[in-house]
Parts: C-alpha cells; structure tokens; sequence
C-alpha cells in the first residue's frame, strides 16, 4: 500500500522541481529582478482583487492577506501584489478551483509537497494569489513577516537593502536564491 509522501516545508528549488510544479509553460528569467520603490497603490489593488475573490468564493475564503514586499509602506519591491488565500482543503481543487477560474484567476503552480500550495495568476493585475488550507503555519509565517517589517523600521531598511543588491544580479529563477539559503543554512549546521 503506498503512502502520501510527508509535505516539505521548504518551496521549490530545482528547475526539475519548478517544472513539475507548473501548470502550463515554464518561463525562466535569466534576467535581474526589477524593484521598484513602494507604490502607495498597492494597497487598493489588493482591496479590489480581495472583493473579487470573495464574491468568487464566498465562505470559501477563510483568510484573505497581503503579504509579501508590496504590503509594507515603504518597502521596495517587484510590483507583484502577493495575496494569501486560506480556503477548507487548499488540495481539494474542485472546491474552489472552478470558482476562481471563473472569475479570471489562473492556476500557475501546484505543490502539494509544499504544505499543499496552489498559486493563481490575476485577471486583471500582476498578482500571485497563494492558495493555503486553514490553519496552515505559512500562512501565519508570511503575515508575521509582514507586520514584522512594518513595525520595525530598521529591519525593513535591512531586508530592502539585501533584495536590491540582489535584484542586482542575473537569476534563472527566483528559487536560485532559496537554494543557496538551504545549501549556506546546511553548512553552516555541521
């Protein structure tokens, strides 16, 4: 009898990994990442697209965040709105998948070894809306760092200081940079 493999508490590292990931083509970057300095906007896109995928989902939607650089005044970033969903079972994908595909929203990435991760593309916005079932600790994980950064002044100049010299560089992928974080963090343990 096969079991369900243990969910990975670490996100896609490997193009093999983003590739299974995938729904649709892949695109690689091979390009620095642009940043751009905070758009006071950011927040009434993420109050629009919020309305839409409530009226898509009704009750569905648990727990509906902005996360990520883009909800953090003053904060640097590529000006992609990140949006956490909590739904009841982020992999049952018949519950709410049609919905949201309904509404305009694309499925991009299934990771079901990721704390069961589903990620849509936005209709009408440059969006990644992460999909989470209720409960899960990365949900909670990504709105702590958040109201982290929005509450301590210097560890935000900090953390946008790293992301520009990085943006710096050429990256395939933006996992490159999770994948030297886990291969440094791993060598660093011994």
């Amino acid at each position: 009898m096969a079991t369900e493999p243990e969910p990975r508490e670490v996100p896609l590292t490997s193009e093999e990994d983003i590739r299974r990931a995938t729904v649709g083509p892949v695109v690689f970057r091979d390009a620095p990442i642009v940043l751009v300095d905070y758009d006071p906007r950011w927040p009434a896109i993420f109050d629009r697209e919020a309305r839409h995928i409530h009226a898509a989902l009704a009750s569905l939607a648990i727990r509906l965040e902005h996360v990520g650089s883009t909800s953090v005044p003053g904060l640097a970033a590529k000006p992609i709105i990140d949006i956490v969903l909590a739904v009841p079972d982020s992999a049952d994908e018949a519950g709410y998948v049609p919905a949201l595909e309904a509404a305009g929203y694309v499925l991009h990435n299934r990771e079901p070894g990721w704390f069961e991760h589903r990620m849509f593309k936005g209709p009408e916005a440059d969006i990644n809306l992460h999909v989470f079932s209720a409960g899960e600790a990365e949900i909670d994980r990504m709105v702590l760092f958040r109201d982290w950064l929005r509450s301590h002044d210097a560890d935000r100049d900090a953390y946008v200081q790293v992301k520009r010299e990085l943006a710096q560089r050429n990256w395939r992928h933006v996992q490159q940079i999770m994948a030297r974080a886990t291969a440094e963090r791993g060598s660093t343990a011994d």
